[in-house]
């Protein structure tokens, strides 16, 4: 099965969906269709939505549970995306409950936790805290690497509820799992999220060396990042270089 991992761009759907055609294209069977739930969630990502849906309607959910579970969960993303979030519940649920019964662990858990992002605000940290006991406790490795995005998650939930110090705990134990899982580029997310919340917390000085740690890091691969540069203009205003005039 193609690796969905070097396929996906996030910040570039059009881009996603591109590749993912060319390789639902030379594939057949299971794999073909697996790989055009992924064309229609890039699809979705670009707010064509009933084209997506009428993707999702040609697949066969029927043809395996790993097929259905798929359609489930990507037409809950597309219906909560477009403004349905109670419509999407049932997807999502759904899609738990059949990943379940066929021991699919890593989609029961990526569907557990789109059914935080749609719930209700009170619901969804006691669903995410859900779903990262889970993860911690799933043997296959993609399921437990759901726990760094659920700590991330259950950070903003207590950053929502205004617990800064609870929030601070998670985002560091994301990272910590992010180093484990060793995806730079989600580890500099998480560092940034960590700086983040001690400036939230006033803790300043300390905001400001991690900031500048992550800059330098990023300078050192010849990359840049705005919300760093940002993070680091709130804390050293005297370090902010204006753009020039256009």
């Amino acid at each position: 099965m193609t690796d969905f991992a070097t396929l996906w761009d996030f910040d570039d759907p059009a881009g996603s969906e591109a590749r993912f055609r060319a390789e639902a294209d030379a594939a057949e069977g299971a794999e073909r269709l697996v790989l055009l739930t992924q064309v229609a969630r890039a699809v979705g990502l670009q707010a064509r939505y009933a084209e997506a849906h009428t993707l999702l309607d040609g697949l066969d959910a029927t043809s395996s549970p790993e097929i259905g579970v798929r359609v489930a969960l990507e037409r809950g993303r597309l219906l909560n995306s477009s403004g349905d979030p109670e419509a999407a519940l049932l997807q999502f649920r759904s899609a738990v409950d059949a990943a379940d019964a066929a021991g699919l662990a890593a989609l029961a858990i990526d569907a557990l936790h789109m059914v935080a992002i749609a719930a209700p605000a009170d619901q969804r940290l006691g669903v995410n805290e859900t779903a990262l006991a889970r993860a911690r406790a799933a043997d296959d490795p993609a399921a437990r690497n759901w726990d760094a995005s659920l700590l991330n998650n259950i950070g903003m939930c207590h950053v929502d509820a205004g617990d800064l110090a609870s929030a601070l705990a998670a985002f560091e134990d994301a990272l910590v799992a992010l180093e484990r899982i060793g995806d730079r580029g989600r580890i500099f997310v998480g560092r940034w999220m960590v700086a983040w919340t001690l400036r939230l917390q006033g803790r300043t000085a300390e905001a400001l060396a991690a900031q500048l740690a992550l800059k330098a890091d990023l300078d050192a691969l010849g990359q840049t990042d705005p919300y760093v540069d940002e993070e680091i203009a709130l804390l050293d205003p005297g370090t902010f270089t204006p753009p020039p005039d256009r």
